[in-house]
């Protein structure tokens, strides 16, 4: 078996949701190595995403783990094709960071996807304009062929909102964020033109947390809170720096951070009201 040392996160969450199944039907690594008639530490690497799994031996594992439901279990055989798969994002492989290849990876499976941005537009609303004039007050040093890719990157992204089963995004954006003029008057305004178009699309909630509501004082940083439709895996929640990203998938870290996104659901502005918030900024570069 080909151990592999640098599963991807698609590897992970398998990995995730084989670990939770077995925890959860009460058996020890012993008991699933005598289903698979291995040594304990094949399931080791696999329930570390250090090993791929064959279907012979996954099934194997669901009938063990009372995993009767067909639905369920088709999820399941889905999850562990497509962690061995690649996307449309592996073209970029040689050219975009590895941690947000992971990311796009990651995002490109949701089914729902609540973000909450502090100081920036969210990357699935940009327009290419806001991206390039980011990019390049983000990286001044970067070339324009790495500017290209980057915008290239964003556009395939942006097509998980028009694909057959569009993702459900909702989104809580800091009212300063409208404020700062990335790329310039002409391009801040069309980008909120273009949020304000995107708020209005069935499966978009936008939100604007007021400036002067003291729930601003709890935006530590950004955050994605990742929801799949896999009904065995359970959140992910993405956070991030300028020097680090972090991945958690701990139930009380996903706890902690999908109770602070209903205290800002509470507090944001309202879908009619955040296009208002996002129409006066307009007006003020006018």
């Amino acid at each position: 078996m080909t151990i592999n040392n640098n599963p991807t996160i698609r590897q992970r969450r398998l990995a995730r949701v084989l670990r939770e199944l077995r925890t959860a039907a009460g058996l020890t690594h012993a008991d699933a190595c005598q289903v698979l008639e291995s040594a304990e530490s094949k399931l080791g690497r696999i329930e570390n995403a250090q090993s791929n799994i064959r279907l012979p031996d996954l099934r194997a594992l669901l009938d063990a783990y009372g995993i009767t439901d067909p639905a369920q279990r088709q999820e399941i055989e889905l999850l562990s094709r497509e962690s061995k798969k690649k996307g449309w994002w592996s073209r970029y492989a040689e050219t975009v960071d590895s941690s947000y290849a992971a990311y796009v990876s990651v995002e490109w499976d949701t089914t729902k996807l609540y973000n909450v941005q502090t100081n920036l537009i969210p990357g699935l609303l940009q327009i290419p304009e806001y991206t390039r004039a980011l990019i390049e007050l983000q990286a001044p040093d970067a070339t324009a062929e790495h500017v290209e890719t980057q915008i290239d990157v964003r556009h395939e992204r942006r097509a998980i909102l028009s694909r057959e089963n569009p993702l459900q995004l909702w989104v809580i954006i800091a009212e300063n964020v409208l404020y700062h003029r990335v790329g310039g008057p002409t391009t801040m305004k069309s980008q909120l033109k273009s949020l304000v178009e995107a708020s209005r699309e069935p499966h978009v909630q936008l939100q604007v947390l007021p400036r002067e509501d003291p729930m601003n004082a709890c935006l530590f940083g950004p955050f994605v809170i990742m929801g799949f439709a896999t009904s065995a895996e359970t959140d992910i929640i993405y956070a991030e720096s300028p020097t680090s990203t972090v991945y958690y998938e701990e139930e009380a870290d996903v706890e902690t951070y999908t109770t602070l996104f209903r205290r800002l659901n509470v507090a944001a502005a309202n879908a009619s009201q955040s296009r208002k918030l996002i129409m006066n900024a307009i007006r003020e570069m006018e």
